[in-house]
Order: structure tokens, then sequence, then C-alpha cells
């Protein structure tokens, strides 16, 4: 290993919103950034940006980061794009509204799975549309929990109202991937009902057990002309903070509606083009160091969930660093995110913020050292002891 994913690295005191949010003695396992050190020479590009001394406005055309996104999506899934079908946005909540700003009008419907990454949620409401709920089928006759899409009932809540399908791929919070197949279903469904489809391709990079992901664009040349792709470096390699994420847009005229919406929004900043540019060229080694040490944390945690605290029913990600807990057979006062934040002192995402389907539920961000996790989930089952 060239990485050392075990060291611990003092986050406070740095302006962490992960870290800082809560008291000093509570594990923050919330929100959806990770506790690793970026690769060095994402590191080293940035020092060698911030020894320039002169941070101006961005240019509105970067040539080779451009030209690196669209080798980098040719080599990993086969997609062809050019330069001219990339929007740069400074992240996914602003592209989020942007696409609800585009399409439709006010008081039209926007179609979404839950439970659902709450940021969808709230680019709907923002933008003066209506939810539309088409829920994921939970199975249980597995040993973990399961997730698959129920196209009939699907397909039975769009109406004349819904212009705009808001869709998670890989999911989150619940680790989902999808495979061809699916994506062919759901791309005949939102033909026929002529739908625009937003996909949130945000951490098709965190995948584990050497799965493979599948642009939704890329399953025909029909669902690509009304796809609005989201992608960004920030969660793969831990930029977050940096504000670079893009979207993927084929179709001339959906993409001169989405440059006319996010109008205002504003744009991406010197260093986050520098940091993505980095990463894209040269972070491989560290991301598959990462993804071994992701699989390696999300198996400890199935495991110490099973042997200590089996009254919580898990998820088994195929991708994301996110873990889905149902908490509800647990007999707790209140619901599980402030049980844990309370007794335990681990701070955890509320599954109700996620929409239907997340009540009894958290999500466990598992993007930390080992002695972290361990930690919190010791934590967790003390609690549970206490009751």
């Amino acid at each position: 290993m060239n990485y050392d994913f075990d060291h611990l690295i003092e986050r406070r005191g740095t302006g962490s919103g992960k870290w800082e949010t809560y008291d000093k003695d509570v594990i923050p396992l919330w929100v959806a950034d990770m506790d690793f050190a970026v690769a060095q020479e994402v590191q080293d590009a940035l020092k060698k940006r911030v020894s320039h001394g002169v941070f101006g406005y961005s240019a509105h055309k970067l040539p080779e980061l451009l030209e690196t996104i669209c080798n980098r999506t040719k080599k990993l899934y086969n997609w062809k794009i050019s330069s001219d079908q990339i929007v740069f946005f400074p992240g996914l909540g602003s592209a989020l509204n942007a696409c609800c700003r585009a399409f439709g009008s006010p008081g039209d419907e926007v179609l979404v799975q839950p439970p659902i990454y709450f940021p969808f949620l709230d680019a709907i409401h923002n933008q003066n549309k209506v939810v539309n709920y088409a829920p994921l089928s939970r199975d249980d006759t597995s040993k973990h929990i399961k997730y698959q899409i129920d196209f009939v009932q699907l397909e039975s809540k769009i109406t004349k109202d819904t212009k705009l399908f808001l869709f998670s791929n890989p999911h989150n919070p619940v680790g989902k991937m999808y495979s061809k197949e699916d994506l062919a279903k759901l791309a005949s469904i939102i033909e026929r009902h002529n739908l625009i489809v937003c996909s949130d391709e945000i951490h098709c990079e965190l995948l584990l057990d050497n799965k493979r992901h599948h642009p939704t664009a890329t399953i025909s040349d029909a669902i690509a002309s009304r796809c609005i792709t989201l992608m960004a470096p920030s969660k793969t390699f831990n930029l977050a903070g940096l504000s670079c994420g893009y979207a993927i847009i084929q179709n001339p005229e959906l993409l001169l509606q989405i440059r006319e919406a996010s109008a205002g929004i504003g744009g991406v900043n010197v260093m986050g083009y520098t940091a993505a540019l980095s990463a894209l060229k040269h972070g491989n080694i560290w991301l598959e160091e990462l993804l071994a040490y992701l699989a390696d944390n999300r198996d400890y945690v199935i495991e110490y969930i099973e042997q200590h605290i089996p009254k919580i029913r898990t998820t088994c990600p195929q991708a994301t660093y996110l873990m889905w807990l149902d908490c509800s057979q647990i007999n707790i006062p209140e619901n599980p995110q402030s049980f844990f934040l309370n007794k335990a002192k681990v701070a955890l995402s509320d599954g109700a913020m996620f929409g239907p389907g997340g009540n009894g539920f958290i999500r466990l961000n598992l993007a930390c050292p080992r002695s972290v996790l361990k930690t919190a989930l010791t934590r967790m089952r003390n609690a549970i002891n206490e009751l």
C-alpha cells in the first residue's frame, strides 16, 4: 500500500463541517466526506498553484481539464463525449437546482425514488415543483436489505404533470448499482412518457467488489438525448470542499436550457479546477487502494453488526461509502439519529430526511480510519445494551 488510510488526521480547527458541527466528544459519521488525506499528487498540484500567488477569476474554458474528462469517460465507459457538452458547476446541489429550474413550470412534478439523497427533495421544493414519489421496493428475503425498482409502480406514478426524473446512479443512500437491463427498462419508461432525466452519478467511481458502472446516457442514443449526467471528482477523490463538478449534456437544446437556468449560480474556483485535473490524471493508484480499504470497512461494519448489534439490519452497498441501517427493531424511545447522538456520542444522518422509507433508518459514513469506525460501533453497541 502506498497510502496509509489508518492514519488519524485531526480535522477540528480546520473549518470542517463534518467535525465542527457537533461537540468535541462526538464521532461524526454523517455527512459524505472522507477523513483521508487526498493523493500526494493532488496536494503537490495545489501547493504549486498557491505558490503562483495570484488567484484571479477562473477561465470559462479549461482545455486540459475538458480533454481529461472526455478521455476518462471514454476509457471507463466507452462513452464518447466532446468538451462542448460539459458544463461546470460548483457542486451537485447547484446542478440539481438548475435542472429543477430548467424543466417544467411551477407546480409541475419531479419524480424521485426514495429513500433518496435529501438535496434532491430540497432542489424540487426550492424551484417550486412538486415531489412525486415512486419508492424503491425493499427486499428482506436475503441476508442483507436489498432494494429494487418496481417498474410497474414507477410508471403508474407518472402523470401529465411529471416533467423531470431525478435519478441516483449509484443510489444514495442504499448503495445500489443498476444493471444495463434495469437502465434499459427505465429508459423505455422515460421515453414513453417524454421525461427529462437528471442522472446523479457522482458516486460512479466509488465501486466496491470490482463492479462496473453504466452511465444512464450510454443505454441508447434516445435516452442520451434527454439525459443530464452529473459527475464530479469530489466524492471519488475527497475534494468536496473545493467545489468542482460538471454535467454532461449531449442534446444541444437541453444544454442551452441548463446554461440559462444556471445563470447566476456561480462557477468553480481555480483551486477546484487544479485539484480536479490532478486527481483525474494522477489519482488512480490512490483510488485503487482507497476502494480496497472501503470494501474492508464495509465488511467490518456488517460483521460487527451481525455479531454485536443483530437487531440492526443493514444493506451491503455495491458502491459509495455509505451504509443504510434499519434500527426499527430496537426499542428506542426517540428516532435513532437522536438516540445515538445523545447516548453514544455518534453523529449519523437521520433516515427520515431521505423521504418515504427512511423512518427508523440511519445513514453511516464508513470513509474513516478503521479505529474510528470501531470506536463508534462500540459506543453504539454499548448505548443499545444500556436500554
